[in-house]
Order: C-alpha cells, then structure tokens, then sequence
C-alpha cells in the first residue's frame, strides 16, 4: 500500500477516499449490463425530445452485434465509428464490443486523407458513419481500404424537434451500396448477440492521438483502462444514478469515451448529446435536463460565457464540472466562476492515461504557483505514480522542471501495429507523456508546456502558456495562443494570437505593453496578430503548429 511519504500528493486527497481502489469488473460490457440489471428503464441516452432507456439501448445494441456476425465479423476485428455525438455512437460502440470486437473512434473534421490513413492503419473492416460524410468524404476512399461493411445513419433519428441551430439545412441522404442503421436494427431486433468472452486486457477501442509530434498512432484502449477511468470519475467525483452528464466534449475523443459514455454506462446517469456544440443551446439544454456533471476543453466554457443567453441561473444544476485537454488561465476559472457561481476543477490525462491521471479533488481549489501563473493540473488519481525526470532519466525532487512519467492502471496497453513507438513511449508499461511539468513539495502537479513548443529567445528559455496566461489577465481578451517564430537578432522570438471579447477593443502596442509589465523582458512578446477565432483541434487543443506556419507563410 502506498504512503504519504512516497505519494505526498495522497495529503490533498479528499477526506475519505483512498490511495487506491479495485477494479469492479472484467470488461466495460459487463459493466454496462450491470447498469441494465439495475435499472432496465432508466434513461440511457437524451437526444433532444428523443430518450432511449437502458433496457432499449440493451436491445439495440444486441441486433446491432447480431448484424454485424451476419457480415462474417469475427472476434477482434474493427468497427470504424465516423459520428457526432449522435445516440448511434453508443450504440454502435456497445454493439461492437458484443460483437466481440474493437471500436476505432475517427474524429469527424477528418477528412479523405485523414479518414483513410485511419482506416488502413486500424485495418476497420466495418464503417458506421452519417450520411453526410459517406457522401461527401468516406465514399471516396473506403474502396481503397479493408472495409468491407459500411452503415450510414442521419443525425435526425431518435429525435424529432429538429433544432434549427444544428439541424438547419440536413436532410436524410439516400447513400448507395451501404446499410442504413435503422434498418439494420429493425431487420435484427430481438435476435440475440453473439456469445462473445472479453478479458481485462482485450482492447476496447483504439483512440488515435491528434499527430501533433508526427503520424496519428491508435492508443490501444483496454477494457481494463476503461472501467478503470469510468470508476475513478465517479469515485473521485461522487456521481451516482441522480445524476445527469451533459455531453459537451466530442465522443471520438478520450474524454467523451470515458468522461461522458462510459461514466454514464458504469453509473446509470442519463448521457445528454446535442449532435455538436452550439453554446445557446448548450446553455438551454443544461437547464431543461438539469444537468449536474461535465468534462470538455475550457474553450467551451469560455463559449458558455460569451453566449447571449449566459445568466447566474443558467448553470444552477451543473455543480460538478471538470475541464481537460487544454490548459486552463486562473483567470478563466475566476470569471466563469463570476458569470455562474461554479467551480472549474482541472482534470489532465493523455489518450495514453485514458483520460484522467491528474484531477483536482472535487470540492477544492487548485493552487495557482507564484512564479509562472501556472493553474495546478491537481494530483495523481488512485493506483497511479507519476515522476518527473530530467533528461538524463533521474528522477527529480520537488519544484525541479521535467517531463511526467504516469504508471498506473489507465496507461494503455501500447500502439497499434506499432512496436517501435511503444517501446519508446512505453517502456515497462510507463507512459513517458512528453510534457514538462513539476511537482511542488505538497504533490500538486503543474504542466508547464509541450517539449517541442519551448522557444529559445537568445538563449532564453519561454514557455508559451506563461505568456499566455499573462495575456488572458487583460479584459479584451477572449483566446490566446503564443508561438515561437524566427528573429533575425534573437533567434526565435515570441508572438501571440489573439482573439478579442464580443464588444471589446485593444491595439497590438497596448497588448504588448500590458504583458511587458508583468513578465520578464525576454518573455513578452513582441507581435501579435488578431485573428477571428484562434485555430484549435476539435477537443480545444492550440494548434501552434498551424499558427507558426501561418508566420512562415506571410513572412
């Protein structure tokens, strides 16, 4: 059993919880039909007007997997799931587990060469999609990969109000030489799932990381992993069956995998999906469900903030809420908590530590350290040692800068099909993350940045979310990303985009000014750009990438 000696950060546990805890089932499709032996009709799913209860969700998901063993679907194989957060996701998920297989989650923003690279690296032989994009992106490259099944559904179904602020313009697509989902499951319904045994180490899906340090690589996702993560929210959190999850990250992504379907599918809280996020709808249906938990990128909650319909009562019901994926300016978390009385907690984990390996226990603050303004990213969840080490591989002491080494329960098995890049990423079973951090001598974490985004000015070392942090302090800004980019003199120098607050209004000089005021002279920085909107992965993610080439490019 660990200690307070050797896990310091065990001290800022909360009164109660323990150092660790013991996974309660084999695999995340025993720990669904739990749920459904406990409350057969209860609401599983909430899509607008639409509601689908356990015991439906159960019996959908049966005929799904009985379809697919009619294609000839063998144990193992992939099911490709090409959605927005649409009720067929879970299903099709569920479903594919049944099956006996492995559910690939693709980001819907991909596109042909992205969607292909995907399809041909995970081999999927099945492609569950929505009409619109077998139309316009799948039907142009699934005839060049190993898919031999592709079922196409609409964003209309299991719902019937039609919101304009989603829906407006789609229609139901007629898609040639494919499988409509309704159909499928109607042709199915009541035929029994095949009889499948899945372990704790039989990979539930592959989750491809974003690519941002070279070509997507699909993080195998074990079922272990799962109903690991899935209890540790509702411990670490306190959500029950009362509660109610509003679905605001996309599903694709590690945190709605585990954040959003499968807390609900461990807990019997009702999931609520939107199709895609709309802020004033958002804000209207947290209201109308009484939503009560959340977990998405700040970016939205900055969205929340700025949506006309953002009052104090609103968010009266959303009193547990968490924000990943994206790293959080205090000031941020000050003026949510100003606009609607709730507490923004941190929460950080990779798709390698499915989802959470840090969180700041609910209910506390997190510390904000002095020297740089950095928001603590909390501590290590249950069963989970994090180190940090410099290059050399030492292990650190506190307060020493380094990059995070995670071991515990929720770090992946490894990447599909590839070898070389687990044994670099994942010697011993231990995820060496890539970002610089330290520990403090409490045991809270604070991520300082990527490696590769550091910037050498002149031989100094910045580090952007520093410069960032600073900026979001002044009252016109809405977004901001800061880059490195050449300088004739120093090397690389520093530069900010910038995304301004509805209404309000600053110039360049004043911006710069602003920081150089409050941070050392070689950190501030020198440009900065004004952009509409600041480009991000759909999950909230900075693409600094994107914007230094932009640099290049106009220079």
């Amino acid at each position: 059993m660990s200690t307070r000696d050797d896990k310091p950060w065990l001290a800022q546990y909360a009164p109660g919880q323990p150092a660790e805890i013991d996974v309660e089932y084999d695999n995340a499709l025993d720990m669904f039909q739990a749920t459904v032996q406990r409350n057969p009709d209860g609401d599983a799913i909430r899509y607008f007007d639409g509601r689908i209860t356990y015991r439906e969700l159960d019996e959908l998901t049966d005929a799904f997997a009985a379809g697919l063993a009619d294609t000839g679907f063998a144990t193992g194989d992939r099911v490709a799931l090409y959605l927005q957060n649409v009720p067929q996701f879970v299903i099709a998920q569920l479903g594919t587990w049944k099956a006996g297989g492995i559910a690939v989650s693709i980001n819907p923003m991909n596109r042909e060469r992205e969607l292909e690279q995907l399809l041909k690296d995970s081999g999927a032989r099945v492609l569950v999609c929505l009409q619109s994009l077998h139309r316009d992106v799948a039907s142009h490259v699934v005839g060049g990969t190993e898919v031999q099944t592709v079922i196409t559904t609409s964003e209309l179904e299991h719902q019937t109000r039609n919101d304009p602020r989603v829906f407006s313009g789609i229609e139901r697509i007629d898609c040639p030489d494919t499988l409509d989902l309704a159909d499928l499951l109607a042709r199915y319904a009541g035929r029994a799932a095949p009889a499948v045994t899945l372990g704790p180490d039989d990979v539930a899906f592959l989750t491809y990381t974003s690519g941002t340090t070279g070509p997507p690589k699909g993080a195998m996702t074990t079922h272990r992993n799962v109903v690991f993560n899935a209890q540790t929210y509702r411990d670490w959190i306190g959500i029950g069956p009362d509660d109610v999850v509003l679905g605001i990250a996309p599903l694709f992504h590690i945190t709605g995998l585990v954040g959003h379907i499968a807390i609900s599918l461990r807990t019997g809280a009702p999931l609520v999906l939107m199709y895609r996020l709309d802020p004033a709808l958002t804000i209207e249906t947290a209201r109308a469900e009484r939503a009560t938990f959340t977990v998405g990128s700040i970016t939205v909650f900055i969205a929340l903030m700025n949506a006309p319909d953002a009052d104090k009562e609103a968010l009266t019901s959303l009193t547990k809420i968490y924000s990943g994926g994206a790293p959080i300016p205090p000031s941020t978390v000050k003026a949510f908590q100003s606009a609607f009385g709730h507490y923004i907690h941190n929460i950080y984990g990779l798709t390698e530590t499915t989802s959470p390996s840090h969180a700041v226990p609910f209910g506390a603050e997190a510390p904000v350290d002095e020297a740089s303004g950095a928001l603590s990213v909390g501590v290590p969840v249950y069963n989970t040692t994090v180190t940090i080490v410099g290059d050399d591989g030492e292990e650190l002491l506190a307060g020493e800068v380094g990059e995070l080494v995670t071991t515990g329960p929720q770090v992946v098995a490894g990447y599909w099909n590839k070898p070389e890049e687990t044994a670099t990423a994942l010697p011993g079973g231990s995820l060496h993350t890539g970002d610089v951090g330290y520990m403090d001598d409490r045991g809270w974490f604070y991520i300082v940045d990527r490696k590769k985004d550091q910037i050498n000015a002149g031989g100094y070392k910045v580090w952007p979310r520093e410069v960032e942090d600073v900026l979001y302090e002044h009252e016109a800004v809405r977004e901001a990303a800061v880059v490195g980019v050449p300088d004739e003199y120093r090397g690389e120098t520093v530069k900010a985009f910038v995304s301004l607050r509805p209404g309000k209004s600053v110039t360049e000089g004043e911006l710069i000014a602003f920081t150089k005021e409050r941070m050392a002279a070689y950190k501030y920085p020198r440009q900065i750009e004004f952009l509409d909107e600041i480009p991000k992965t759909v999950t909230g993610k900075l693409l600094r990438r994107e914007l230094r080439t932009r640099t290049l490019n106009n220079a």
